[in-house]
């Protein structure tokens, strides 16, 4: 059974939301209009708080099933959002690489066909197969970190979907059938 307790606050927020949810379903809306005081949806939404627990058991495996696809991630969102960041670097360090290296080298060789003399094209030349090397390494870095990326991204949307489907057995086989539950004829409660 799935004690209130043992939800994460985000996990909390989600309960509220398909509480909010149920009560906007149209039948247990219009069940609810019966009470003349007003007062119906208020007290339904206390009861099913209190119940959380009961309610939230109904939905026990599709919340396991959650928690375990979070875990095989890891914390949630941290592949984006470090990979956002090296995202930058990878793509740009390679690009700026290359064309430096490109200018050095075109640089470097024409100064030694056209001043054979002159000692500067050599390490001009030097310079330009640094960067070369630079950005063969970098690039290599950037297929890495954006295989990274979509791996992690794909790991995210299985999450997603996780989150998803235990929302909808939450409101489907524990929510709303508890409001009905509570709901008598006239919305008295």
């Amino acid at each position: 059974m799935i004690g209130v307790s043992g939800l994460r606050p985000q996990d909390r927020a989600d309960f509220e939301g398909v509480l909010q949810l149920a009560l906007d379903d149209s039948g247990i809306r219009s069940a609810l209009r019966a009470d003349p005081t007003g007062s119906a949806e208020g007290r339904l939404r206390m009861r099913a708080r209190s119940a959380a627990e009961e309610i939230a058991a109904a939905a026990g495996d599709e919340y396991r099933a959650y928690l375990a696809a979070e875990r095989a991630v890891g914390r949630p969102g941290s592949g984006a959002t470090e990979a956002t960041g090296w995202l930058l670097v990878v793509v740009l360090a390679p690009l700026v690489a290359a064309v430096a290296a490109t200018v050095l080298l075109l640089l470097g060789y024409v100064l030694r066909l056209t001043a054979p003399a002159v000692e500067f094209g050599g390490p001009v030349i030097t310079a330009g197969w640094t960067l070369a090397s630079v950005a063969a390494v970098t690039g290599g870095l950037s297929v890495w970190v954006l295989l990274r990326t979509a791996l992690g991204q794909r790991g995210e949307r299985s999450v997603a979907r996780a989150r998803e489907r235990w929302r909808r057995a939450l409101l489907e086989r524990g929510v709303l059938p508890y409001l009905r539950g509570q709901l008598p004829d006239s919305a008295g409660l």
